[in-house]
């Protein structure tokens, strides 16, 4: 074994033993879909596309962020059967690149989902806040519902995964199910001026801003790459992982291509990108109220924040996973990959977890920000910076791998379809630096934030740097 493949420390056991191996396939896709949280993305991300991206080539931007993706996958599927534990993006890079990059893509990973589930907390309080004023006429802070929320996740958090998993099962069905009705009865009723195919055309993808479209997309597909965290607690990972990846990948670009196409029709070709930027965020709900009910426009306030509190318990289980199979390797204090003796859960990670999220969010409720428009934007898009990043390390990591070892699977699979991956992904997020004022809104933000990004890859590169001298000290007095 080389040195760039040796684990960071020799367990007596696959690292993340201990948690409960009970996942198939099903509860898997439900843990990852309800991250990329479809309805927020079809109320909320959509008319933003439609408004200052490429207007009606809002479907194709999916459809061509799904199928990168979907080479992604391909590389990432080939690669599970070589990576052992629960790491995800850090044990790929690891493997692929050394010690040093795996640690800088642990620490930028660590950073990247807890950015996402801080700005997620935020907008969960929001949307119950606009529900239960909308609907109950009560009048309650934000933060303060985003705090009853997250413990309700801490409590999840500390239980068995499956209670997740059925928890999340049940939100993202609904969620679902509300924007397929959607997208039956406009398709029922023939749109505004009739179904059209014009969405789908080379001319529609290439009118506006097509590179703020496809970064739009990409923020719309977070989530999928967490299959793997959940290595240790899947019934045989080599073949559950990257089936559900796969699953993943198709069900939220098959979803919002479709339902981009259904509300573009809806709306109407020459009135969807005016409409659309005259009012975002009633946009998709008055859609709902004129070819459905009064009953499902309200029924979308509801189940936005449901579908938000979907995607923190995600977010919160993914950061939790990353620091307990850290610990188990011995990155990390060992009493952080401790798994709780009954419920088989990373009930200390857990805590750790829902603790550091409770106490940033609220510093930043303190400042005052708007809990959308500022902790959420920010944050969001500092968070998708990051995992465009480590998409596109994983990606080399993979290719890297299959060069050194060949033979062990197709060209195809482990040389060419990764491949095209990283240039895509490197390509992408060129493009999301050079628009990321844009995306945040605000040139000083924007630059802080990108500093923060980078700051956690150069320390998790310091930190690898120093977890391989204690490997080589530790090498030499076995010696």
């Amino acid at each position: 074994m080389t040195q760039q493949q040796a684990p960071l420390a020799p367990p007596p056991r696959e690292a993340g033993a201990g948690l409960v191996g009970t996942l198939g396939v099903p509860q898997i896709v439900f843990m990852v879909v309800a991250m990329a949280a479809p309805l927020t993305v079809v109320a909320g991300l959509i008319p933003i596309m439609l408004a200052v991206g490429n207007g009606l080539g809002v479907p194709l931007d999916f459809v061509v962020v799904g199928a990168i993706l979907m080479l992604f996958t391909i590389g990432f599927s080939a690669m599970t059967p070589e990576v052992k534990d629960a790491g995800a993006f850090y044990s790929y890079v690891q493997k692929g690149l050394g010690t040093v990059a795996g640690f800088g893509a642990a620490a930028l990973a660590i950073a990247t989902y807890s950015l996402l589930l801080v700005s997620v907390s935020a907008y969960l309080g929001a949307a119950a806040e606009s529900a239960l004023a909308t609907l109950a006429g009560i009048d309650l802070p934000w933060w303060s519902l985003s705090g009853a929320c997250l413990l309700a996740i801490a409590f999840l958090g500390y239980r068995n995964i499956e209670m997740s998993a059925k928890v999340l099962g049940a939100l993202l069905v609904a969620e679902v199910l509300i924007v397929a009705v959607l997208d039956l009865a406009i398709v029922a009723r023939g749109g505004e001026h009739g179904l059209s195919a014009k969405p789908f055309t080379w001319d529609s993808f290439t009118t506006g801003a097509v590179g703020t479209g496809v970064m739009f997309a990409i923020f719309g597909f977070i989530g999928f790459e967490a299959t793997a965290v959940f290595r240790s607690e899947a019934r045989n990972p080599d073949v559950t992982i990257p089936r559900a990846t796969y699953a993943a990948v198709l069900l939220i670009g098959g979803l919002y291509a479709f339902t981009a196409w259904a509300v573009i029709v809806g709306a109407g070709t020459g009135d969807v990108v005016a409409l659309a930027g005259a009012d975002p965020q009633a946009f998709t709900p008055d859609l709902t109220a004129t070819y459905v009910s009064t009953f499902a426009h309200d029924a979308i306030q509801v189940l936005l924040a449901t579908s938000f509190f979907a995607c923190v318990l995600t977010a919160h289980n993914v950061v939790s996973r990353y620091l307990f199979t850290l610990a188990r390797q011995g990155a990390l204090p060992a009493r952080f990959g401790t798994a709780h003796p009954r419920h088989g859960s990373p009930y200390v990670a857990s805590v750790i977890t829902s603790l550091v999220v409770s106490a940033a969010l609220t510093a930043l409720a303190l400042f005052r920000l708007d809990p959308v428009l500022e902790i959420y934007a920010w944050l969001g898009g500092a968070g998708t910076l990051g995992l465009i990043l480590l998409l596109t390390l994983t990606s080399v990591a993979v290719v890297v791998h299959f060069r050194r070892s060949r033979g062990l699977v197709s060209a195809w699979k482990g040389t060419i379809a990764p491949g095209i991956a990283s240039a895509s992904l490197a390509a992408i997020l060129v493009l999301v630096v050079h628009n990321f004022e844009l995306l945040i809104g605000s040139r000083p933000i924007a630059t802080l934030l990108l500093g923060l990004v980078a700051a956690a890859w150069v320390v998790g590169l310091a930190w690898g740097v120093g977890m391989r001298g204690r490997l080589r000290s530790a090498s030499r007095d076995l010696s």
